[in-house]
């Protein structure tokens, strides 16, 4: 792999990652629900989702995905369920008094272990997310080259952009925090978060594998 087609790669990667989608949001909740720290957290099980897709798509598994509806569909409707579960739970979470906790967002009320593997969920919930790395990864590959080294590089250059740019979210959610000091406008960013989330998973619901 020639330095200029990981260039090339690092562009699509750029666009694909500073695309607001349902890891951005749940980054972007969680960081205004529980704050700063916790978006480390959330941050770190995206990128091992991507990760564990990466590996499963050089595994065959997004091949199967392109040419098995059955399978596609179990994933997705099982992707698409998780969702909708996240949003119900967002939805109907009651507000924070965030002045009784001093600004730090009742840190404590969600683990960070919780807040990584529910990202992680969201990571993984994706079906179409596994075709895109077995359709683009293969184009930035020789194979006349050992395979290891060239996949490697892909996909660490996916997680350092993908944390990148989940963690300028949390930034920007962070920054937009004090704004939401009352209960009230807690339990509305709640709602309208839940209900993105619902709708997520309503439209993977509706995707094909074409």
């Amino acid at each position: 792999m020639t330095f200029h087609t990981w260039l090339l790669y690092v562009v699509l990667v750029i666009a694909a990652a500073s695309t607001p989608g349902p890891a951005v949001l749940f980054i972007m909740t969680n960081t205004t629900l529980y704050g700063w720290k916790k978006s480390i957290y959330a941050a770190l099980g995206n990128i091992v989702g991507l990760l564990i897709m990466g590996c499963v798509a050089v595994m065959g598994l997004g091949a199967l995905l392109n040419t098995s509806e059955q399978v596609f569909n179990l994933v997705k409707y099982l992707g698409a369920a998780y969702l909708v579960y996240l949003g119900v739970k967002l939805f109907l979470q009651k507000g924070i008094d965030l002045n009784q906790s001093q600004g730090n967002f009742s840190p404590d009320v969600k683990s960070q272990k919780k807040i990584f593997f529910q990202a992680l969920g969201v990571a993984l919930s994706n079906p179409k997310a596994i075709v895109f790395l077995t359709a683009l990864l293969p184009q930035f590959l020789q194979i006349e080259q050992p395979l290891l080294p060239q996949f490697s590089i892909l996909i660490l250059t996916l997680m350092f952009f993908s944390f990148a740019f989940l963690m300028f979210y949390a930034l920007l959610a962070h920054k937009a925090k004090f704004w939401l000091m009352q209960p009230h406008r807690i339990k509305m960013f709640g709602r309208v978060s839940g209900s993105i989330f619902v709708g997520f998973g309503a439209l993977l619901a509706t995707t094909s594998n074409s």
